[in-house]
C-alpha cells in the first residue's frame, strides 16, 4: 500500500507559501506515493485546487482526517494551535510519522513535546547539516536569499530620495549610501540587489572571508580589527565575545550615522540576534533614513526594533517584519518544496518511507524520534524548563 503524503495549508497568520507545489507533487506521484492537499493551500502562492489535482493530488476538505492518516506531513512552520481544527497540529499526527517542517524549537517547546509524546519523528529543516551534499536541502538560504532581496525593495520603497546617482537639468541628485551588516546569504542577497538601484554600498561582517565575496559583488567591505574570527560551523556566524562587538559597533557607527539605508542580516543558530545598532546609534541617523531589520523574530539587531512592526525612533523608520520570504510566495514557495522535495527523497524506500540514522543528514535533522527528543540542545531546553516549572 502506497505510503501518503499529506501538504496542509499553513495556520500561522500571515504565512502565504505552501511546502509543496504542483512540480514537486507530480514527482512525489510518480515515485508511488498517494498526495493529499488540503484544499486552498497554495492559494496565498496562486497555486489553485485544480493545479494540484492536475499534478496527481487529491484535495481534502477534512484537514483533521488529512493529518491523522498521514504517513508524512510536508510544512513550512512547525505544527500549532490551530483554530480551524480545534486542536494542536501536533496532536493530530499518528504514531511513526514523519513531520518535514520548520521547527525553531527553542520557541516552541510545547509542539516538541507533544511530537516526542505521540512518538513522531520530526525532521527540522533548519537542523538540515551545512555540508555540500546537503545544498539543494538548504531552506534557510533559499528563503534569506528572498528575504535580502526583498529587505532592499522594502528600503527603497519606503526611502524618500533616489537610490541611484541621478544627473538631471536642476542638477545631481547623490546615490543613497547603503550599510548593510552581515554578509551571509540575505547580506549577500542585499548587496547585490542595492547595487542594481544604484546604492553606494558598505558591509560590515565578523567573518573576514567574506570580503572576497562582497567586493566582487560591488560592495565595499568595513575592515575590523580581526584578533577575533567570527566564522562557525557550516559557514554560519558564531557568537563572539562583547567586546569584539562593542569594536564592531564602533568602527561601523560613522557609516551607520551617513547611511541613508541600514539592513541587518546577523544571526547566530539558535540563540539570541547579536545587538549590533544601539538605541543611541538610531538617533543619531539621519531623519527620514530607513532601518530593514532581518532578525526582527530573533530578538533583532537593532534595541528598538519591535517584531513585525513598522515603527519611527529619533525620525527613523525602523521595519521588522520576519515575513518576508512570505511577500513573494509564488518563488519562495517553489524553492521551499524543492528544498524539501530532495530532503524527502533520502526517505523514500519502496513507495514507503524510511529513517536512516546512518545518514548524517537525516541524523542531523531529527529533532524527535520513537519518544524520544534527538536534538541535545532541544533536550536541555526542555529539561530546565520542566526544573524551572516544578521549582
Amino acid at each position: 500500500m502506497a505510503a501518503k503524503i499529506f501538504v496542509p495549508k499553513e495556520s500561522a497568520p500571515g504565512e502565504t507559501r505552501v511546502a509543496a507545489t504542483p512540480e514537486t507533487i507530480k514527482r512525489y506521484v510518480k515515485g508511488g506515493f498517494e498526495v493529499t492537499v488540503e484544499t486552498g493551500a497554495g492559494a496565498g502562492a496562486y497555486m489553485s485546487d485544480k493545479a494540484f489535482e492536475e499534478a496527481g493530488a487529491s484535495i481534502s476538505t477534512d484537514a483533521k482526517a488529512a493529518w491523522a492518516s498521514a504517513d508524512l506531513v510536508l510544512k513550512i512552520g512547525p505544527p500549532m494551535q490551530n483554530p480551524a481544527l480545534s486542536a494542536h497540529e501536533a496532536g493530530l499526527l499518528k504514531e511513526g510519522a514523519i513531520l518535514v517542517s520548520h521547527a525553531w524549537a527553542n520557541k516552541n517547546l510545547e509542539a516538541v513535546k507533544m511530537m516526542a509524546a505521540g512518538k513522531v519523528s520530526w525532521l527540522a529543516l533548519e537542523l538540515v547539516p551545512r555540508i555540500s551534499r546537503a545544498q539543494s536541502m538548504d531552506t534557510l538560504s533559499s528563503q534569506a536569499n528572498i528575504a535580502g532581496y526583498k529587505a532592499v525593495l522594502l528600503a527603497a520603497s519606503k526611502l524618500g530620495k533616489y537610490f541611484p546617482l541621478l544627473m538631471t537639468a536642476a542638477g545631481t541628485i547623490q546615490p543613497a549610501r547603503v550599510v548593510i551588516m552581515g554578509a551571509g546569504v540575505a547580506g549577500l542577497q542585499a548587496v547585490a540587489t542595492a547595487r542594481r538601484l544604484g546604492a553606494v554600498v558598505e558591509v560590515s561582517d565578523i567573518r573576514p572571508e567574506v570580503k572576497e565575496q562582497v567586493e566582487s559583488l560591488g560592495g565595499k567591505f568595513i575592515d575590523l580589527p580581526m584578533q577575533e574570527s567570527g566564522s562557525g560551523d557550516g559557514g554560519y556566524a558564531k557568537e563572539v565575545t562583547p567586546e569584539f562587538l562593542q569594536k564592531q559597533r564602533e568602527i561601523v557607527r560613522e557609516r551607520v550615522i551617513a547611511a541613508d539605508v541600514l539592513i541587518t542580516t546577523a544571526q547566530v543558530p539558535g540563540r539570541p540576534a547579536p545587538r549590533l545598532v544601539p538605541a543611541d546609534m538610531v538617533e543619531q541617523m539621519k531623519a527620514g533614513s530607513v532601518i530593514v531589520d532581518l532578525a526582527a523574530d530573533s530578538g533583532g539587531n537593532c534595541e528598538l526594533t519591535e517584531n513585525g512592526k513598522e515603527v519611527t525612533k529619533h525620525g527613523v523608520l525602523i521595519v521588522g517584519y520576519s515575513d518576508l520570504p512570505a511577500q513573494t510566495p509564488v518563488d519562495a514557495s517553489m524553492l521551499f518544496a524543492r528544498n524539501v522535495q530532495a530532503l524527502v527523497k533520502l526517505l523514500e524506500k519502496d513507495a514507503s518511507f524510511a529513517l536512516d540514522f546512518e545518514d548524517e543528514i537525516i541524523a542531523g535533522a531529527a529533532l524527535t524520534h520513537a519518544g524520544e527528543v534527538r536534538h541535545k540542545p532541544t533536550a536541555e531546553a526542555l529539561s530546565a524548563a520542566s526544573e524551572g516549572g516544578s521549582a
